[in-house]
């Protein structure tokens, strides 16, 4: 399998905290917001690309196959709802803004 993030994949994820990668995965999230607000296509495909790469690889960790498990796959599910449907719920996309800034805001904190 070929991984857009291949250096990621092989390794270097693993050694981010769950808030480290978390805020990576908000930031990709945030790209394919503002490339689907602005209706380039073809920017949102490739944002949103790499954002499920980045959650995958997160669900993938082992270090969260406990009871973290179950909310990622959740936020994933959620996520995919919202930003690939074609009139998302505002309230639910404010929602997971918030979410994924609050990992970004713990991550620069333990930096």
């Amino acid at each position: 399998m070929a991984f857009i993030h291949s250096n990621l994949a092989n390794g270097r994820w693993s050694a981010m905290t769950l808030a480290e990668q978390l805020a990576n995965v908000g930031s990709e999230f945030e790209r394919a917001l503002q490339w689907k607000k602005k209706n380039k296509p073809q920017f949102f495909d490739s944002a949103s690309a790499r954002m499920l790469e980045l959650m995958d690889l997160t669900i993938g960790d082992k270090r969260w196959h406990n009871h973290r498990l179950k909310e990622l796959t959740r936020i994933r599910e959620v996520v995919c709802e919202e930003l690939f449907n074609e009139s998302p719920n505002q309230k639910s996309i404010e929602g997971l803004e918030k979410y994924f800034l609050s990992f970004g805001y713990l991550a620069r904190l333990n930096k």
